[in-house]
C-alpha cells in the first residue's frame, strides 16, 4: 500500500502547553497529548444493567457534556509511570464513587483521528461497589448518572433536548439501536 503525501514528513511542534501539543507534519495540522500522557475511559455497568455516566462542563464546548467516566494516565509528575488500569480504577472512584472489583482492558481507540493523535484505552469495569459520592476532584463538578441500558437512547435524547453535548463514546452505548 502506498503511503499518502506527508505520511513520512518530519513532525514539527508548533506549540506545547502543560497537557496538549500542536503539531504539523507536512500540510497536516493536529494536536496530541503533551509528555506522552495517555487517557483511560471506563465502561461501568452494574449488576442491574445500569451504565454509570457522568456529565461535566467542558470549556471548549461551552456547555455540559454527557460522557463515560474517564481520566488521564500519568498526568502528574509523581505518577509518570502509572499503570493505565490503576488510573482507570482511580478515575472511576474519583468521578463516580464506584469501585470496580475487576477492570478489563478492551483495547486502544482513537476518537478523532483526522485532527487528534490522542488515543484512549477503554476499560470494562465489573463488580461495582458504591464507596462514595463521586463528583471528581478540585472544581470538576461532575454529576453522576446511573442509567438503565434499556433506556439509553431515550436518556441521551433527553440530555440533547437540554442542550448537552454528547461525547463520541456514547455511540458505543447506542450501537445496537443504530444498527437496527
Amino acid at each position: 500500500m502506498t503511503l499518502p503525501p506527508d505520511a513520512d514528513a518530519p513532525e514539527e511542534i508548533r506549540w506545547e502547553g502543560r497537557f496538549i501539543t500542536a503539531k504539523t507534519r507536512g500540510r497536516w495540522e493536529f494536536v496530541g497529548r503533551a509528555r506522552g500522557i495517555k487517557a483511560a475511559v471506563i465502561l461501568a455497568i452494574d449488576e442491574e444493567d445500569n451504565v454509570i455516566l457522568v456529565d461535566q462542563y467542558r470549556v471548549p464546548l461551552q456547555r455540559r457534556c454527557l460522557e463515560l467516566p474517564a481520566g488521564l494516565v500519568g498526568d502528574e509528575s509523581d505518577m509518570a509511570d502509572e499503570d493505565p488500569a490503576n488510573a482507570a480504577i482511580r478515575e472511576l472512584e474519583e468521578e463516580t464513587g464506584y469501585r470496580a472489583g475487576t477492570m478489563e482492558n478492551m483495547g486502544e481507540f482513537f476518537s478523532s483521528p483526522g485532527m487528534v493523535s490522542e488515543s484512549f484505552t477503554l476499560f470494562r469495569a465489573r463488580d461495582l461497589v458504591k464507596v462514595g459520592e463521586g463528583g471528581g476532584v478540585d472544581d470538576e463538578n461532575i454529576v453522576v448518572h446511573r442509567v438503565p441500558l434499556s433506556r439509553i437512547g431515550e436518556v441521551i435524547a433527553d440530555f440533547r433536548a437540554k442542550d448537552y453535548a454528547m461525547d463520541v463514546k456514547m455511540l458505543a452505548l447506542l450501537g445496537p439501536a443504530l444498527l437496527r
